[in-house]
């Protein structure tokens, strides 16, 4: 175990594992145990080259920390960061110290959030292998279920990690995967000297998106409802099918955002009846003004883009799973999902570290 225990590097295996609200999330029991934690990330990510990384502020905020208890970004991975570093053609770059980044100031426990993968930051010695080396801290990985290949790169992990690694948190597991986890993958990872503190089982609001990002995304036109776009939503259905098919498929689903041709009044109005927060309409085809009526007396959200279905779907398919905390209901089940299923008192155990007299 690295000697110190005051730092712990949250890193991931893969982007989009749910990383940083796993760190909000533990960092949020951990306060209310009485603890007093920061929060620093090493390497900020610009998603706009800017320099900027949108999701900081949040978790500042959230954690309700002062300016004493943040770290912000020693630097940030941008194109110009990176040609800057590529133009020294291998000579080292100017210094800068993380320990005299992370010196701490007096918290429990320092929260450092890692890249997005285990190879992210090697260009600038800001993986999460390099930090955790070069401040000699601890780390808790989290990877995202897919199958129970994720043994496989976990191993890796120990491998690159050594000592460092004090346990990892499977994340996003479908139920129908729930048990080979706990009866196959956590025993024989424990074997190998890999904790397993936690198995998240997959939420659907952990995985939802708002209808704002679906906007941004398709770069859409808000047809009407435009104070409505913060709906979530969970699920993404087609509306291509005869309309009494389509209902019955409606039926089965919740919170969904339809997508169907803007031709198909009747596709529309069934969507309306059943338990959607949005409406995609494809092929820049305006609807009537009795589903605009409808929708708006609904308060569900119409939008129209002027790409065809099948590419629509393609694109807002590829925005869930990229979990975003800017909701409050993500940080509200977040919380729960750490406070059922994740083994506090052993990573406190493995951190060397006690709760304060007044939580014990």
């Amino acid at each position: 175990m690295p000697s110190s225990a005051k730092r712990l590097v949250i890193g991931s295996t893969e982007s989009y594992s749910g990383k940083s609200a796993i760190l909000l999330g533990v960092g949020l029991q951990l306060q209310g145990l009485g603890m007093d934690v920061g929060f620093g990330k090493p390497m900020g990510n610009s998603t706009n080259g800017d320099g900027k990384d949108p999701d900081l502020d949040f978790i500042v905020d959230t954690l309700g920390l002062s300016a004493a208890r943040f770290y912000p970004p020693a630097i940030s991975l941008t194109e110009a960061t990176v040609a800057d570093r590529l133009a020294l053609n291998g000579q080292p770059p100017a210094s800068y110290s993380l320990l005299d980044y992370t010196e701490q100031r007096g918290e429990d426990l320092l929260l450092l959030e890692g890249p997005g993968n285990l190879t992210e930051g090697t260009l600038l010695n800001l993986s999460v292998a390099h930090i955790a080396a070069d401040i000699d801290a601890a780390v808790l990985l989290v990877t995202r279920y897919d199958s129970l290949l994720l043994v496989d790169r976990l191993l890796a992990a120990k491998a690159q990690l050594g000592s460092h690694l004090i346990g990892v948190i499977i994340n996003d597991v479908p139920t129908d995967a729930v048990k080979a986890c706990a009866e196959l993958a956590r025993p024989f990872l424990e074997n190998q000297g890999i904790p397993v503190l936690a198995v998240l089982p997959r939420s659907p609001i952990m995985r939802s998106i708002t209808v704002r990002e679906i906007v941004a995304r398709l770069d859409a036109e808000v047809l009407c409802c435009s104070n409505r776009l913060d709906l979530m939503v969970e699920t993404l259905t087609i509306g291509a099918m005869n309309v009494n098919s389509a209902l019955r498929y409606f039926r089965k689903a919740t919170n969904m955002a339809v997508v169907t041709g803007g031709d198909r009044t009747d596709i529309q109005f069934a969507a309306l009846e059943t338990s959607t927060q949005c409406l995609v309409l494809t092929g820049q085809i305006p609807p009537s003004r009795e589903i605009l009526e409808r929708a708006s007396d609904l308060e569900v959200p119409i939008v129209s883009v002027d790409s065809d279905t099948l590419s629509t779907v393609e694109r807002i398919d590829e925005l869930f799973g990229q979990v975003r905390l800017h909701e409050p209901i993500k940080v509200q089940c977040i919380q729960e999902l750490v406070a059922t299923n994740f083994d506090l008192d052993r990573l406190l155990h493995l951190l060397e570290l006690k709760l304060p007299v007044s939580a014990t």
